[in-house]
């Protein structure tokens, strides 16, 4: 599939229906490198990237305050997460969730972590719990507000970075709110890529685009200049345009 060519989400009326389907608890499936070729030929992947490109779709050129609607179904399942008669689904879904919040032992977090609770939502969408109709929810109402969470949760416990890359990584806990944020930002009548490090722009507009929130959260976590502690994000800055640097991000995801 070509970088930036959009796959469409399951459409629910299409699938088998959810009595009919069978439900697994989930397990580790990948050991060595070879189980990665295995992973990337599957449906699952095809059905995860096709999540991340769909969001990535509807968000684009939007701010985090742009009026979206849900779906009344899943707005009124948000207590049971999923509603009586898809009960069989919720040990399988429920690992994923779990899975979200960081490890309890080792008190870090990462964006294996976060790949989790996107498999989470995923899987909400697969079983007809969310609609095509909520992407933009899922990413401002639901994925932001867990953002939040895990950003409390951060400072609260100081938690460690999973599988970090120190200073060649990206980040060290999100990867997903930079590639939707720079799709927020594609077209954008003033703010370019070399903005996201000018915190007069930053504070000013952070409100607005994820992306710029996470450069906010960076700036309050880390000390020091943003080239040394960031050089990843730092060279991303001379990008030319969000465009490409969203389809940078998509290719860096799928590569790590």
């Amino acid at each position: 599939m070509a970088e930036g060519e959009r796959q469409p989400p399951p459409d629910s009326s299409e699938e088998t229906p959810p009595a009919a389907q069978n439900f697994v608890i989930p397990k580790k499936e990948i050991h060595t490198v070879p189980d990665m070729g295995k992973w990337k030929r599957s449906q699952a992947y095809a059905d995860y990237i096709g999540f991340i490109l769909t969001l990535n779709e509807g968000v684009k050129g939007k701010k985090l305050s742009f009026e979206y609607k849900v779906s009344e179904e899943a707005e009124g399942l948000v207590a049971a997460v999923v509603p009586a008669h898809l009960a069989a689904a919720v040990p399988e879904v429920a690992v994923y969730l779990k899975e979200s919040v960081g490890n309890s032992t080792r008190i870090d977090y990462g964006t294996g972590h976060e790949a989790a609770f996107a498999a989470f939502l995923c899987c909400l969408c697969k079983i007809g719990v969310l609609r095509v109709d909520d992407q933009i929810a899922i990413v401002f109402k639901v994925f932001n507000r867990y953002l939040e969470v895990m950003r409390k949760l951060q400072k609260t416990y100081r938690m460690e970075p999973a599988g970090s890359q120190g200073v060649w990584g990206l980040d060290d806990f999100q990867f997903l709110p930079f590639i939707w944020g720079s799709s927020q930002l594609i077209d954008h009548p003033f703010l370019e890529p070399r903005h996201f490090v000018d915190e007069k722009a930053v504070n000013e507009n952070h409100k607005d685009y994820m992306f710029l929130e996470c450069i906010l959260f960076i700036t309050e976590m880390k000390t020091g200049p943003f080239a040394e502690h960031s050089n990843q994000l730092w060279n991303i800055s001379a990008v030319p345009s969000w465009s490409k640097v969203n389809q940078g991000l998509i290719r860096m995801y799928k590569a790590e």
